[in-house]
């Protein structure tokens, strides 16, 4: 049988799991990293940045962290390192093209559009190598030159945390274009090395805009450089609900209230059956108090009150977003001693001085640098990388809908590609790994895809859940609420096991870690 080649674009944590994976399966992987290194976000976070979950969550299924990591979160540059080493320790970086950007990706070799359209099976048939067509990869090396691959198999693992930042626009007279100071995105501070960081923002006045982890990030590594001499303006428009580090009451945690079975329980979920719907039903109460719970116990830890940053939606609507997160050690500490000013807004505008804040000229945001913290444009970026106008389409789908991904991971009308790293979830390597497991028996031929009809039906259940729970975020594609419920579906897929633990309380009551799917095979 013909060795199959399978191209696999991006060299983070989700590109890394592909090549092992499909290495494994006998195939024969080709990695391409734009950047000179692997670990894609990892090798560009601020300094202060630590790991989000717990390490135990964290955690390659084959490779645990070392011994000499001690902390419960650890440092970025020990995230990084621990990458480094999962790609060295299984021989990984030899299939990795560093410094190699794609440029272009192209699918030929079938007869036409409507010779696809025709199909009721993914790729003809709803195997992995159905299609007779190959994907064509074009590349550009670090000397600029261009050069042309073609493969059998191609999986993206782009992300959607980087490459294409999402910058506010603004009516005439009142953009970045009048400020005096200077305006970046956080993407380009992260990018910087730490010394070039902490000199961009010595002494200066810095406002930054949003509300997610970074912007949080960078508010408190302006304090770090700063002080409360300077202090540091974050501005936010909506408010998440950010974790204190710790427990919550009584020793709970969050894999005991949103990590469990039973915690799913509550939740209606995609395909579920007459039973399950009811259960959701009746436990509806119990759904609301498990929010409250963390609602109050984080309204009691922080003085979110006292600041007005007491969030409008449920901490539940934030977990089912993938929009809640950890807290940086003492946060609101440095709010108290005014290193930090927060500013909840629903507007803004930019003057020769700096900001002005839902029109309130008279009281003026002075500022030298403004750093937007707002996100990327993730579909956008997906887009681009398709040469096929048709295809561009089917990746974006309609303006009120997700990315339409199968298992989120395959498109139903886009054949021999996969999709790794795109929808969120409480931890992302756990997520990815399982993905890419899932994918690899795929390759093996260990089971073959639903009709099209059948993907798609399944793909709006999803989108139909995200709606309810995640409200106007719904297009972050989120699992965080439902991960074992969807790592179950991946099990029946490959013919393993899907209740995994060794006892009924185990099952029910336990959060669900990497540790219970190592190496998934068909009857384990």
């Amino acid at each position: 049988m013909e060795e199959k080649r399978v191209g696999i674009i991006g060299g983070g944590i989700s590109g890394l799991l592909a090549c092992k994976y499909t290495l494994e399966k006998g195939l024969i992987p080709i990695v391409f990293e734009a950047s000179n290194a692997i670990g894609g976000v990892w090798t560009q976070t601020i300094e202060s940045t630590r790991l989000q979950s717990p390490k135990r969550t964290f955690e390659f299924t084959d490779f645990p962290w070392p011994k000499s990591v001690r902390g419960r979160y650890p440092h970025n540059k020990e995230v990084l390192k621990y990458v480094e080493d999962y790609a060295k320790h299984f021989g990984l970086m030899g299939y990795i093209q560093l410094n190699t950007k794609v440029i272009g990706i192209n699918y030929v070799g079938v007869c036409g559009d409507d010779d696809m359209d025709s199909w009721e099976f993914w790729s003809g048939n709803g195997n992995a190598f159905g299609s007779e067509g190959k994907w064509q990869i074009l590349v550009q090396h670090e000397d600029f030159t261009t050069q042309e691959y073609e493969v059998e198999f191609l999986i993206l693992c782009i992300g959607r945390y980087s490459g294409l930042a999402n910058m506010p626009e603004f009516p005439l007279d009142e953009g970045p274009d009048i400020f005096a100071g200077k305006v970046i995105h956080s993407m380009d501070f992260s990018a910087m090395d730490n010394e070039s960081a902490r000199e961009l923002i010595k002494g200066k006045r810095v406002a930054v805009v949003g509300s997610q982890k970074s912007a949080i990030d960078i508010a408190a590594e302006c304090v770090n450089v700063n002080g409360p001499e300077i202090p540091c303006t974050l501005v936010q428009r909506t408010i998440p609900w950010a974790l204190p580090s710790g427990c919550f009451w009584w020793g709970a945690t969050l894999g005991n209230l949103y990590g469990s079975r039973f915690s799913e329980l509550l939740v209606h979920k995609p395909g579920q059956n007459i039973i399950y719907s009811v259960v959701a039903s009746l436990l509806a109460p119990v759904r609301w108090g498990f929010s409250k719970f963390v609602e109050s116990y984080i309204t009691w830890k922080l003085p979110l009150k006292k600041y007005n940053m007491v969030p409008k939606q449920s901490f539940l609507q934030d977990m089912s977003s993938c929009k809640s997160f950890l807290l940086p050690d003492n946060f609101y500490g440095k709010v108290e001693e005014g290193s930090i000013v927060l500013k909840k807004i629903q507007y803004f505008s930019f003057i020769k001085q700096g900001l002005i804040l839902d029109g309130e000229v008279d009281k003026p945001i002075k500022a030298d640098l403004v750093i937007f913290a707002t996100g990327y444009k993730g579909q956008e970026k997906l887009k681009n990388m398709f040469s096929s106008k048709k295809f561009q389409n089917h990746i974006v789908g309609s303006p009120n809908s997700v990315i339409p991904l199968y298992r989120h991971i395959i498109h139903p009308r886009i054949p021999n590609l996969a999709i790794i790293g795109y929808s969120g979830s409480i931890t992302n390597l756990h997520t990815s790994e399982m993905r890419c497991q899932w994918l690899a028996h795929f390759l093996d031929q260990t089971f073959k895809l639903p009709s099209i009809k059948e993907m798609e039906n399944e793909i709006q259940m999803w989108e139909d859940y995200m709606k309810t729970y995640g409200g106007k975020e719904y297009k972050r594609s989120c699992i965080a609420a439902l991960h074992i419920w969807y790592n179950d579906q991946l099990c029946k897929d490959i013919g393993c096991k899907n209740r995994r633990k060794k006892s009924f309380y185990e099952e029910w009551f336990q959060p669900y870690l990497q540790s219970d799917y190592v190496r998934l095979s068909p009857n384990n």
